[in-house]
């Protein structure tokens, strides 16, 4: 997979250009690859002494169960993002992932992890970007599910997405695939599958979104940008000049 392929390639370089060391290290994160089905568990809670997964294609989502069999989902991982990386620090899974759609994944372990910090630190600051952002994101659906409301939050959740998919590649002219359902997308939200059908016709009968086949089209970017309240400088994109 070429650089400009590389969906953790396009994602690390859009905080810094990286240097060829640096993309031939991303190609061998990326060279263990394994092929996982849809729902198949990669990370779950508890676990203890795994490694972290390199998301090479498809979707996946994290998520904590509770005590009543309820289920928050807390993010989508997409091609180019790290599962359990923050996990392999604290030895402990604090929260599992699963794979929501045929998925591609590679293996990465701690030792790893820690060979980059020491041989490579541009590179491992770019990664230390990427999950700060991803903390970032966090910040941002708490405040949705506190604060915003039912349809503020449905539109800040798709205009995130939007721009996420945007930086590596994954989008069209007006809108982007998208494999959630309503159940999947009730457990992110914080709202019931009813509520979530209810929403997502307001947004289409605003002009606004449609959700349709698997795949978002935005009618109206602007419009949905102020129905949020969206302001896209957590997600950092840009060369920070390192």
């Amino acid at each position: 997979m070429s650089a400009s392929e590389s969906p953790l390639a396009r994602k690390l370089g859009s905080f810094m250009p990286l240097m060829p060391d640096e993309l031939r290290c991303v190609a061998e994160l990326e060279s263990t690859r394994r092929s996982v089905a849809p729902r198949t568990e990669i990370v779950y809670e508890g676990q203890k002494d795994h490694a972290a997964w390199l998301l090479l294609d498809g979707w996946a989502n994290s998520y904590k169960l509770v005590p009543d069999g309820g289920r928050q989902i807390i993010g989508f991982p997409i091609p180019g993002d790290f599962m359990g990386l923050r996990s392999i620090l604290l030895r402990t899974s604090d929260h599992s992932f699963e794979s929501l759609t045929d998925a591609v994944i590679s293996e990465v372990s701690q030792q790893r992890i820690t060979q980059i910090f020491e041989d490579l630190p541009r590179l491992a600051t770019a990664i230390m970007w990427g999950t700060s952002r991803d903390e970032a994101m966090v910040v941002e659906h708490l405040v949705s599910i506190g604060r915003r409301s039912a349809i503020e939050r449905t539109a800040h959740f798709f205009l995130e997405l939007g721009q996420r998919l945007a930086l590596i590649g994954r989008v069209t002219s007006n809108g982007f695939a998208c494999p959630l359902n309503q159940y999947v997308l009730a457990d992110a939200l914080g709202l019931s599958a009813i509520h979530v059908n209810r929403i997502l016709r307001q947004l289409r009968e605003r002009g606004l979104i449609t959700l349709k086949a698997q795949q978002v089209i935005i009618l109206d970017l602007a419009g949905l940008e102020d129905l949020a309240g969206f302001d896209s400088g957590y997600l950092n994109h840009g060369h920070s000049g390192t």
